[in-house]
Order: structure tokens, then C-alpha cells, then sequence
């Protein structure tokens, strides 16, 4: 069984909408109008991604009135917007199906609607599924807590935020304004050109030739505040955009790229650390195997991008492997010839495709890096009145989408490879680009509708014990690393080497801190930090993607940013802190998805599928306990390492809603946690 295309078509609005009579013209000189519309909910969540979507889901199931913005129309972020619907899942975690409870229904309906365990037959994943019908389930399920929960989903699909108004205090975010943008009158449909071409006119209050606008203002529900609680939010904004969007515009404390040398993250690989190298990000794109070979025609600009693409490793020179890695669909009956575990490639099948040397792209300078920093917006008046566009350098997003195409036409008719050298790339005209708003990707030229964002701006907590400078998870929190490698007692200057030390020494740190001898031999690590604010869960490697050395990525000759991958490997499972979602600064502002408090390294583990589930989750109960309990969320964390009776309450609620806060033997009496791989 399959999703009935129809029903994407259908998932719309069905939100009864507040107009304003006799608006004023929008045009560049009245660029602030009055808004069409006023949009009252108990919580604004910016981004529908899966942190975006588990936030709403659990809010709904426990009735609130929430209002979900989307820049494109898909909910479902990576599984569907950003094309990456092969779940990234760890093999322990996997094994035991230890996931929040909402995860689980999705990968459950997942089962239900395609009647088989891998509709894709890929070998990166238990589940490699089309985006189309990732955007359909999840849509659905929201739909359904709302229903059982008797609470208001207000969807706003094709909406970015513009401008956050605070309140007198300026401690809380008081009402939010908001474009939504639909075709002009006889142009083609959304989705018709990539994002790069229409970012910067979403941004824009006027009507241009290719959108008509909506201006929507957002203010909390009529009637939440109470007098005795006066001075508490009577609603919650939540940033969980793909880039952290609000938490620039917002301008509460935060950082991007690497983070400089230190005893938390002592494999940084810059000793000042480096705004512009972020991780890689990905326009993914399908392709149909096919019985005859297909024209192939070469992008114009396919010259400039050819000397970046490569297979990367000679165990992986194969296009077989290549095709079947996030293979998405695979009806049976399948060949019983196998590569890598599972079928050969045949005529019909469906391949997404995700490559670090392919359609990655991975600038990594400040003359091209994608998510400007603070000081370059507010070069480009990005932080002024009425001046947030977004916060991306659009010529990035171009020459992405163009390494995309490119990379398709590379993998069925490229003769190169920049890694391995002459003779090993061969054609493969044997397939074709899945193009038009029916196909996997939903768009007319078959990229994903949003680059797939590995790293995005990431906030400073606020400070609390042990954290004078900002609650951050480190490195050294998460990490199976051996520092015990000549790499570190060589690198790192003996104060960080004494650092390193001491915050390995788990019990006996008191003791190291007293003595004035060298931390040799350094203990190795043997579990991850267990926080006791912990409220959600993930485990995933420390998985990079490094930014290219020199401008532009594609180079001939161009390398990885020295030193990115020596903090790479494997982690221990690990915890969501409360902290880690709470920006400095707003009290009724907070958090979900990839733009926690996490460092360079640590975030490279915080940011698969599961992860966004259970921080959005997470987000979800909170804003309904605060509101519940007219009570602050950092009021739940503020008193650490003090108990908090408050705390314990949210956290026994999201254990009773099926969400985690611990992997099963992850305890203080438990030391060793290596069999979790």
C-alpha cells in the first residue's frame, strides 16, 4: 500500500483566519504595514521540521492552541523537505527500539502504510522511505493529537518569520510578525524554481511578480495570563528553524562554526576557532534506475563543479553501492544478486542521493560560507528594523543547487574521480532525474525543497554551576575518544592538558584539582555525562562533514579544513539537558532541534532524526507544563545542582508520555556503558 499523492494536496490550511479591513498598499516605502491577519495561539513554533513537528505533536495531546510556520510546505524537515528520509539510527538503539514514543509511531506507520520493513531496500538504514509520503504520515499524526488532545493546530506552510517585538521588560517575546507567500495571479506553482530564487522575495513585505504576500502577526491567546502570574509568558515562542533563525534575529547570545581549543573540546581543530567553517550542507535529489540508457544532458556550469566529485573511497567505487546506499524505494519482487546486503539496483527503483564528495556543499570561508555570522549581518542590515532576510548568503545556496545538478550528471556520465584518480569512474546512462511536483522531492527540478542543514547557529545557555561562561555540551561529554593518543599531551598547552584531565577524573577530580602533578596517564572515558536536567535523548557518532579549506569548495585541489575529523568517532549514548534549551536573556523563548547548546564537535552527534524527535518532544511538554504551572522554565533549573521538585515533576511527565530522559542502564551505578554501539 501506498500514500495517495492526493492526500499531500490536501494537507493545507482548515484554520479559521483573522483579517483586518481596509489594509494599507504594501510597497518598499511602507515596508512595516498593518498585518492581514492576527493569529492568537499558546505557542509559536518556528520551523516544521521533526523538532518543529514533535514539539507541536505533544502540545497538541495535551490541548494547547499552537501555530506551526514552515518555510516550505512539508512538515517533516530532513524525512521530507530535506529529502533525507533514511533514518540515521544507531545499532543498539535500533536493536531495542528505545525511541520516544512519537518516533516510534511514525516508523510504525511507516510499516503500515508500505507493508514492509524497507521500502527502499537501502543498506544505510532500517527505513528508506519516499519524502513525499514522510510529510503525509507525519501530517497526519498531527492531525490526530490534535483530535485526541482537543487541541488547535493552526499550520502555516510557506511562512517565515520577519521581526519579534519584546515586551516593555524586553525579557519576553511579546508578538511575532510573519510572511506568507503563494504564486501570483498566472504564475506557475511554488516549488517550481529552487529556493535560492525566491529566499530573498519571502523575506520581502511587498508583493512581487511571483508571490502575493501575507502579513501575520502572532500574540499569545487571548486570556492565558492570570493576575497572580502577570510577569510569567502566557506563551512560548520556540525556534526550531533548520538554521536558527530566530535565535539571530532575537540576537540572544550564540555561536556558529568551530569553537576555540579547550579542555571540553580539546579536538577542535582551530586554537581561535573559526565562524565560517561549518559543516557541509545538501540539496539531496532522486533518481529512477531505468532499463535503456536515458539522454543525458550536461549542465552548463557542470565544468566548474567536475573537479570536486569523487566516490571518495575505492571500497565505495561502485555505483551499485552508490545507488543502493539510500535506495527509497524498491518494490519486490528483488533480485537475489546482492551488493553491500542488499539487492542489485533494477529498472523502477528509487535512489536519494546524500554524498560528502557529491552533492555536499561545503564552503567554508567569509567570502562563501552559508549562515552569516553576527557581524555579517549586521554588516548587510540584517539586525535593523525590518531588515531580516533570512540570514543566508544566497549565492551559497545557488552554487549548491548547482552542485546537485552537477553531481547527478557526474554519476550518469562522469568520467572523473578528485580522489581516486583516472579509470575508475565509468557512465551510467541507465537512469533518470526524478523532476516535477508529483515526484519524490515535490519540486519541478528535483532537489530537495531545503538543503539538508548538518550545523546551524547554536546558542550560549545561560550560565549556571560549572558553566560560568554559558551552559555548552562539550566534546569531552559525549565522546568515546581516546585522549590518552600523543595527539592531545602534544597539542594542547599543559594548563588544557591539566584541564583535560581533570574533567576525565570523574570522581577523583576533587583530588586531581588539589595535586600539582601531571594528569599522566590520562583516564579514559567510560560513559557520557549524565545531567541531571536531562530531558529527551540520542546517540549517534561524531559524524563530520568538513568545510573545504579554500574558496570556492569546489576547487581543483581543494581540501578538508585541517583537523575537523580528528574529533570524529563513536559516542556514548547521551542526554538533552534542560539547559541546552534555554536561550540568555528571553524567558518565554526557547530552543529545539539543532540549535541547542552544543559545541562544534558535540553537535556533529546532536543532530540525526531521533535527536530532533525527543528535543522537540521535549519542548512540547515543557511549554504545556510551564503554562500549566505558571512557572518559567528556567525557573526548573536555576537552583542545580540543588533538587529541583519542579523538574522532576516535567520529567516524570515525559516518562509517562512514552519520552525518555535515560537509555536503560545509563546510570550513575553503572561506570561502563560500552556495550551501547
Amino acid at each position: 500500500m501506498r500514500i495517495n499523492p492526493a492526500l499531500i494536496a490536501g494537507v493545507v490550511f482548515g484554520v479559521e483566519l483573522t483579517a483586518v479591513a481596509q489594509l494599507p498598499q504594501r510597497s518598499p516605502q511602507n515596508p512595516n504595514p498593518i498585518p492581514d491577519q492576527v493569529i492568537e495561539c499558546e505557542a509559536l513554533i518556528a520551523g516544521g521540521g521533526l523538532a518543529g513537528a514533535a514539539a507541536a505533536y505533544e502540545s497538541l495531546l495535551a490541548g494547547r492552541t499552537i501555530c506551526l510556520t514552515e518555510i516550505t510546505d512539508w512538515v517533516g524537515g530532513q524525512i521530507s523537505a530535506q529529502g533525507t528520509s533514511a533514518l540515521d539510527e544507531r545499532t543498539t538503539q535500533r536493536q531495542r527500539d528505545f525511541f520516544p514514543q512519537g518516533y516510534k509511531t511514525f516508523t510504525q506507520r511507516l510499516h503500515e502504510v508500505y507493508q514492509q520493513p524497507n521500502p527502499g531496500d537501502c543498506w544505510v538504514s532500517r527505513f528508506c522511505f519516499l519524502p513525499r509520503d514522510g510529510h503525509a504520515i507525519l501530517f497526519a499524526m498531527l492531525q490526530e493529537a490534535a483530535a485526541q488532545g482537543n487541541g488547535t493546530l493552526k499550520w502555516f506552510p510557506s511562512t517565515v518569520v520577519k521581526d519579534l517585538d519584546l515586551d516593555a521588560s524586553g525579557t519576553q517575546i511579546a508578538t511575532a510578525t510573519a510572511i506568507q507567500h503563494q504564486p501570483a495571479p498566472g504564475t506557475s506553482p511554488l516549488n517550481s524554481e529552487p529556493l535560492s530564487q525566491i529566499l530573498a522575495d519571502a523575506y520581502r513585505y511587498e508583493d512581487s511578480e511571483r508571490l502575493t504576500k501575507t502579513v501575520i502577526q502572532f500574540v499569545p491567546l487571548a486570556g492565558n495570563h492570570t493576575e497572580s502570574a502577570e510577569d510569567l509568558p502566557a506563551w512560548y515562542v520556540v525556534d526550531a528553524t533548520e538554521t536558527g533563525e530566530l535565535v539571530a534575529l532575537a540576537d540572544v547570545p550564540y555561536r556558529v562554526g568551530i569553537d576555540p581549543l579547550t579542555a571540553a573540546d580539546p579536538s577542535s581543530a582551530s586554537a581561535t576557532g573559526d565562524p565560517y567553517c561549518t559543516q557541509g550542507y545538501t540539496y539531496t535529489f532522486a533518481m529512477e534506475a531505468t532499463a535503456e540508457p536515458q539522454p543525458q544532458i550536461m549542465p552548463s556550469f557542470y565544468p566548474q563543479y567536475e573537479p570536486y566529485y569523487s566516490y571518495e573511497r575505492s571500497d565505495l567505487a561502485d555505483f551499485d553501492i552508490l545507488f543502493t546506499y539510500r535506495r527509497i524505494w524498491s518494490p519486490e519482487p528483488r533480485p537475489e544478486q546482492r551488493v553491500f546486503g542488499v539487492s542489485v539496483p533494477k529498472p523502477g527503483d528509487i535512489s536519494m542521493q546524500n554524498w560528502t564528495w557529491g552533492n555536499d556543499y561545503r564552503p567554508g570561508t567569509a567570502a562563501d560560507n552559508l549562515i552569516l555570522t553576527r557581524n555579517q549581518l549586521q554588516q548587510t542590515g540584517q539586525l535593523e528594523p525590518n531588515g531580516w532576510m533570512g540570514g543566508l548568503r544566497i549565492e551559497s545556496l545557488q552554487r549548491a543547487e548547482e552542485a546537485a545538478l552537477g553531481f547527478y550528471y557526474w554519476l550518469v556520465a562522469g568520467t572523473t574521480d578528485s580522489q581516486l584518480g583516472a579509470g575508475v569512474k565509468q557512465p551510467n546512462p541507465n537512469n533518470r532525474l526524478l523532476t516535477g511536483l508529483d515526484s519524490p522531492m515535490g519540486t519541478e527540478h528535483g532537489l530537495s525543497k531545503y538543503p539538508y542543514m548538518r550545523e546551524v547557529r547554536r546558542i550560549i545557555g545561560r550560565p549556571s554551576p560549572g558553566y560560568a561562561a554559558g551552559f555548552t555540551i562539550g566534546e569531552t561529554d559525549i565522546t568515546r575518544n581516546d585522549f590518552t593518543a600523543e595527539h592531545y599531551s602534544q597539542t594542547l598547552s599543559p594548563r588544557l592538558y591539566r584541564d583535560l584531565g581533570i574533567s576525565l577524573s570523574g570522581l577523583d577530580a576533587i583530588a586531581r584539582i588539589r595535586s600539582s602533578d601531571p594528569p599522566d596517564p590520562l583516564r579514559l572515558r567510560t560513559r557520557s555525562r549524565i545531567y541531571p536536567d536531562s530531558v529527551g535523548i540520542g546517540h549517534y557518532n561524531i559524524d563530520f562533514h568538513p568545510c573545504m579549506a579554500l574558496s570556492p569548495p569546489e576547487l581543483p585541489g581543494n581540501y578538508e579544513y585541517p583537523g575537523v575529523r580528528q574529533g570524529q568517532g563513536e559516542t556514548y549514548p547521551f542526554q538533552i539537558p534542560l539547559r541546552a534549551m534555554i536561550p540568555q536573556q528571553l524567558d518565554n523563548f526557547l530552543i529545539a532541534g539543532k540549535s541547542i547548546a552544543t559545541s562544534y564537535i558535540a553537535a556533529a552527534a546532536y543532530r540525526v532524526h531521533s535527536f530532533e524527535w525527543s528535543v522537540g518532544a521535549a519542548a512540547g511538554t515543557l511549554i504545556d507544563y510551564a503554562l500549566e504551572q505558571s512557572v518559567a522554565p528556567y525557573e526548573l533549573v536555576n537552583e542545580l545542582p540543588q533538587r529541583e521538585p519542579q523538574l522532576e515533576d516535567l520529567q516524570q511527565r515525559l516518562h509517562r508520555a512514552g519520552n525518555p530522559t535515560a537509555f536503560p542502564g545509563t546510570s550513575i551505578f553503572n561506570l561502563d556503558w560500552s556495550d551501547w554501539r
